[in-house]
């Protein structure tokens, strides 16, 4: 795609403008990333872009003494954004982002790419699995933190104007920051007493610690009141490598009879009941290997699939043919993505049956323990998904590069009931050459991939 095939996307409610009196040593950037917080644009280098072409599409970033500037996209109010409520069963066809990644030009452009070739959602980090916050947020046991989504409501109106499903993602449990800040409440070594540690590491608080199941059941519900259209759990779980048997929690003490599962049923059943009433879908992130039902994994990891699914609407099976090494008697799962895909929802469509939950995977976008990763294999995946049940999906690569499912939507999207339905979020106004009325943008110069 050239720079110039991207048109500027104008803002529908044109919020204003205000004038700025330029002082000794001031440049457009610097103005950019000092009005930005007040502005409807999404980053500074959009506004950067969107003030020199406000002031005779300037050039040059060094601003005279004295001289007007005009500062456009003014808010007259903080954005206030709600979430799109849709059916359980809507067809999701989602990328993963970082939230450094999400907060970005390059992310932007990704978001709209994936729009162009017919994705309908973006699922992006709230809360990564080393515990690091991306949006502003105040709870007593959150100190400060880098942000990267400054402005959490803004950045979802973005995406609903692209058409897109919102789906925030929260990774629960483990939680390198939290136990590092608050070693308290960390998982306890039996032997010593002191936080546990798995394979060497410091990263698990207790999933029955009253206080982080509070956390993070909070964090949820102030992300839903955002806007996000969905929340997702992940690491919904207890550790399931290191010493088992020296890892002690809260829970056997203080219900000496349950089971990790028991743990994480209960849980769920808290947290769906704060995040339900706020419109926003409620979607966990389970192993894909416990589809199997092996008591080991249920073990350890307290992920008791029918539990789970009595207390949410989504059920997301991280289901990537290479993670399956070990099983079936196959020597490289990677490359056999039909057995696996549809082993797994056969699988997991069994266990649910009956419950309502819809089963929406995760598919792998990545190369990792793969010699025949192409748009082809994406193709694989999808369609023996969709014929095994499943509703939607979600691509996973930690990188952000969706260069090989870029490829395949087109493709899918032309025999579209052989790979997914084709939903839209209501009142979604695609139309073939025009850009929805939407945030102000000026990335077309850098619009490349």
């Amino acid at each position: 795609m050239k720079p110039a095939d991207i048109p500027p996307v104008q803002s529908s409610s044109a919020p204003g403008t205000e004038v700025y009196t330029a002082k000794r040593g001031d440049t457009i950037p610097a103005l950019a990333h000092r009005y930005l917080k007040n502005t409807s644009y999404l980053t500074s280098s959009e506004l950067t872009e969107a003030i020199r072409q406000a002031n005779g599409n300037r050039s040059g970033n060094t601003l005279k003494a004295a001289e007007q500037i005009n500062i456009p996209g003014i808010l007259a109010a903080p954005i206030v954004e709600k979430n799109i409520p849709v059916a359980k069963d809507f067809e999701v066809r989602a990328i993963y982002l970082t939230g450094i990644m999400a907060a970005s030009d390059h992310g932007l452009r990704i978001i709209r790419h994936w729009r162009e070739v017919g994705g309908n959602a973006v699922v992006f980090d709230i809360k990564d699995s080393d515990g690091s916050i991306n949006i502003p947020f105040e709870h007593p046991l959150l100190g400060k933190h880098q942000v990267y989504i400054h402005d959490l409501p803004k950045f979802v109106r973005f995406l609903h104007s692209e058409n897109m499903h919102a789906i925030a993602r929260i990774a629960i449990f483990r939680d390198e920051r939290m136990v590092v800040e608050h070693p308290e409440l960390a998982v306890k070594s039996k032997k010593t007493g002191q936080p546990w540690r798995e394979n060497g590491k410091l990263v698990w608080t207790d999933p029955s610690q009253p206080k982080v199941q509070e956390f993070d059941i909070a964090l949820a519900k102030f992300v839903a009141l955002s806007g996000a259209d969905e929340i997702q759990f992940d690491y919904v779980r207890f550790p399931a490598e290191g010493d088992q048997k020296d890892a002690g929690f809260v829970f056997q003490s203080e219900h000496p009879k349950w089971q990790r599962s028991d743990v994480i049923t209960d849980f769920l059943k808290k947290a769906y009941a704060e995040i339900h009433p706020t419109g926003a879908l409620f979607s966990l992130d389970v192993f894909g290997v416990m589809a199997w039902q092996r008591q080991v994994d249920l073990s350890h990891t307290g992920q008791d699939i029918v539990g789970m699914a009595k207390y949410c609407d989504v059920l997301s099976p991280m289901i990537y043919p290479s993670h399956f090494f070990g099983m079936d008697n196959i020597e490289h799962p990677g490359d056999a993505p039909e057995h696996f895909i549809g082993e797994s929802m056969a699988r997991f469509e069994l266990i649910t049956k009956g419950s309502g939950v819809v089963i929406r995977p995760w598919l792998q976008a990545f190369r990792w323990r793969t010699k025949t990763y192409s748009p082809e294999y994406i193709k694989v995946q999808v369609a023996t998904a969709k014929e095994k049940g499943g509703i939607g999906f979600l691509f996973w690569n930690a990188a952000n590069d969706y260069s090989k499912p870029y490829t395949a939507m087109p493709e899918m999207r032309a025999a579209k009931d052989k790979f997914f339905r084709g939903d839209e979020l209501p009142g979604a106004m695609v139309k073939a050459g025009l850009a929805p009325a939407a945030m102000p943008s000026a990335l077309a110069e850098t619009a490349s991939h």
